[in-house]
């Protein structure tokens, strides 16, 4: 969604504001302005004022994020996201993280990812990854050199439940994802 990827077409979610990219429950918020956050900023690194924006509601893509340059291209004006975003906030769900556990009865946990592999360009998706397997919504073993795979536009819609375990240590407030269905690969 940001304005250069857009303008260049190079972008997985090519024209997408206004499309639905994730299930109705899903809220993105970005809050430039709350107190002692850490990527919390009056203006962006352009010193275009920055605000409150709703990036993602009930799952439809409401808006690009646009410095000046971004948006003189595409002909639309700056959404003051030179620098990224702010303080972006996922609406929590209704499961902690022992509920999400529960929710998803048999699958993986994924508690570290190796490597870069993602294709911004056509959502294509495959990392190594390391965490645990879950049997009967219990944690029943550790697993580690897998690879996980799937195209984003796909995760995104699969996305069962956010957790309300938010971690707030950094600039992008979310709890744990669930997603119904990736490829998993490994011994």
């Amino acid at each position: 969604m940001r304005g250069g990827a857009q303008y260049r077409q190079a972008s997985f979610l090519l024209a997408a504001a206004g499309e639905r990219i994730f299930p109705d429950f899903v809220q993105l918020s970005e809050r430039p302005h709350l107190r002692k956050a850490l990527a919390s900023a009056a203006f962006d690194n352009e010193g275009v004022a920055t605000r409150d924006a709703e990036i993602v509601e009930r799952g439809v893509a409401t808006t690009y994020l646009l410095d000046s340059y971004a948006a003189r291209k595409l002909k639309l004006k700056s959404t003051g996201h030179a620098g990224g975003v702010r303080n972006l906030i996922v609406m929590p769900g209704e499961y902690d993280y022992a509920g999400l556990l529960r929710h998803m009865r048999s699958g993986l946990v994924v508690t570290e990812l190796i490597g870069q592999g993602v294709n911004a360009v056509t959502g294509d998706y495959s990392r190594g990854a390391a965490g645990f397997w879950v049997e009967h919504g219990e944690i029943a073993y550790p697993v580690e050199e897998i690879t996980i795979a799937g195209n984003l536009r796909d995760m995104y819609k699969n996305i069962m439940a956010i957790g309300s375990d938010v971690d707030v240590r950094g600039g992008i407030r979310t709890g744990s994802i669930l997603v119904s269905k990736m490829t998993i690969a490994g011994e």
